[in-house]
């Protein structure tokens, strides 16, 4: 630099890098003339990245970027920060956002128990309006496009008899918009999602006890209200038993044969290993100081379930109970725990051997959803292979091939959070689960599974490698959550291939990068933010829904240069012309 050029402050720096960028540096009368070779200068913006976004030094640079400089700019510039549009068309909270694979569409649901289906074009449309009341649903609450687009599936409320509230699944074509097949879905959380372009999963839910139930998965036909009554439109898939309170929500599905062509890898090292012929395609990294830098206790694990033979202690106090030899010292509430988990445990058909798939080309899909063991608060996510005979509704429909010994299906892993869930979402590449979960205190004892423990107000965003089913990064922190356990709800997340954005109750949507594991972004809202949403397409683009009835449309300030470039503008004789016209 010449010695007639001042150092400026990092924050001047970082201001004038785009600038720079954009500008005829010999018109700018301050800036010295070698500055363009300065914002070219690696050290100098190395230095300036890692002191401006607190990155710790020994994360290295973002595989895909060609320089700090750009690097720097890529996180100024394509984050999307920018509101550009505000949807007011919903007239209650609107409680989730999904957009198409093609991005051409996006779909919303609301407290107003209608689904809006949106077009995504330079300005936001509504295109059409489905109200869900006439088939007495009290609200919509999730939605879903099939890899094809040509089918939305659609989750709400349903008020039965007596005032009952469960959940329903309606299935909506797009291309006139006609419903096609309703489905009962139960409990309403479960949402349901897509297993293939025409088969849909729902749940239903069945009391064994005062706290003991079992889940049951379905298969759905998708056309199930148009087919001919001689093709199976229905097949169960699995059937759970659920301890203390706990129920099965919150199904997804995550395919593995994309696996081994990851969008974003977050362990540095197996990145470094990897030849992939898209290295702006192969990012992400992992911290070596993120070991000496303490972690929120506990870690989550992640276990997988043996098949264990009844323990000689629990089947001698059932013996006992049976041979009337009194009754011993425990609550009714833990009697028939222990009872339940006798009958789990030689009522079960083991676990699937290897679960990690090894082939590429593998069709294998696993079925992702949230449980419990010790309350009703959603802390483990269950994870359940689905084999290829088993993506079809053909075949035995009430599980006729199983054993007699045979009466539930197990898991094939366990990951234990020690926390309420919140929220799930999958990478696009479906390698990474990302959850939001609320912390219960260290060291907790759960004695009542109607009583969970008390948890934290900070939401942790914690990552998983489903193919190693081991977690990965250090949890994420910024945003919040205030409702107490019991009144706890679900606050979704969706992850882009560079990015990782969540809604939160303290009226914001937060977006991070995932391979520096830095909060980018705090997006306002008047109200709390119930869901976001990235174009599958465009990753500049986002939506954020809140209960102040408004969906945003965020773009970066990159998306907007274009965006304004592109628009006519009038010609300068002209525009002197209608000035002299006036005066």
């Amino acid at each position: 630099m010449d010695a007639g050029c001042p150092r400026l402050p990092d924050t001047v720096l970082f201001e004038i890098f785009l600038y720079l960028d954009h500008a005829d540096v010999l018109s700018v009368g301050l800036v010295c003339q070698q500055w363009r070779a300065v914002a070219r200068d690696e050290f100098l913006w190395k230095e300036l990245f890692y002191r401006y976004y607190r990155v710790s030094r020994d994360v290295p640079r973002h595989p895909g970027a060609v320089s700090w400089y750009e690097e720097f700019q890529r996180l100024y510039d394509t984050i999307p920060c920018v509101e550009v549009q505000a949807l007011k068309e919903h007239n209650d909270q609107v409680l989730h956002l999904s957009f198409s694979h093609s991005g051409c569409l996006f779909a919303s649901c609301s407290k107003d128990c209608t689904v809006k289906i949106w077009s995504n074009e330079l300005d936001i449309s509504l295109q059409h309006s489905s109200n869900m009341r006439p088939y007495n649903w009290s609200y919509t609450q999730f939605s879903q496009f099939n890899s094809d687009d040509s089918l939305l599936l659609v989750s709400g409320v349903f008020v039965g008899p007596h005032n009952s509230s469960s959940g329903e699944i309606a299935v909506i074509s797009m291309e006139n918009f006609t419903l096609l097949s309703r489905v009962r879905n139960k409990p309403y959380d479960v949402f349901g999602c897509w297993l293939n372009e025409t088969n849909l999963i729902s749940g239903n839910l069945h009391r064994i006890g005062r706290i003991t139930s079992c889940s049951v998965l379905w298969l759905n036909n998708a056309f199930q209200g148009i087919e001919s009554e001689n093709v199976n439109v229905v097949k169960r898939l699995f059937k759970i038993q659920n301890l203390n309170a706990s129920t099965i929500r919150t199904v997804m599905v995550a395919d593995c044969s994309r696996y081994d062509s990851p969008d974003l890898l977050l362990d540095y090292e197996e990145q470094l290993a990897a030849s992939s012929p898209c290295p702006a395609f192969d990012l992400g990294s992992d911290s070596e100081e993120e070991g000496a830098k303490p972690r929120p206790p506990p870690e989550p694990a992640v276990q997988e379930l043996p098949d264990v033979p009844a323990e000689h202690g629990l089947q001698q106090l059932f013996d006992g109970i049976m041979e009337g030899h009194g009754r011993p010292a425990m609550t009714d509430t833990e009697l028939e725990t222990k009872v339940a988990e006798l009958f789990v445990r030689n009522r079960t058909k083991p676990p699937e051997p290897n679960l990690l798939p090894t082939d590429s080309n593998s069709k294998t899909k696993y079925l992702i959803f949230t449980t419990g063991c010790l309350t009703y608060s959603p802390h483990q996510i269950g994870i359940k292979r689905i084999l290829p005979h088993q993506m079809t509704t053909a075949g035995p429909v009430l599980g006729e091939e199983r054993r007699s010994d045979e009466f539930f299906d197990s898991l094939d892993h366990v990951i234990d959070i020690h926390g309420h869930i919140i929220g799930m979402g999958l990478s696009p590449d479906h390698r990474y689960l990302y959850v939001n979960s609320r912390a219960w205190p260290r060291d907790c004892v759960i004695s009542d599974p109607m009583q969970p423990p008390p948890i934290a107000e900070e939401i942790d965003l914690h990552v998983f490698d489903l193919k190693t089913m081991k977690e990965v990064k250090r949890a994420l922190r910024a945003h919040r959550a205030y409702t107490p356990n019991e009144e706890c709800f679900f606050i979704f997340l969706d992850v882009s291939r560079d990015f990782v954005a969540s809604g939160a109750e303290d009226r914001h949507g937060y977006i991070w990068d995932r391979h520096y594991n830095i909060c980018l972004a705090k997006l306002q809202h008047d109200n709390v933010v119930n869901s976001v949403a990235f174009s599958p397409v465009e990753q500049e683009l986002l939506l954020t829904a809140s209960d102040d009835t408004t969906i945003k449309v965020w773009r970066s300030p990159r998306a907007m240069r274009i965006r304004q470039a592109r628009r006519p503008r009038p010609r300068k004789l002209l525009f002197s012309w209608l000035l002299n016209q006036k005066s």
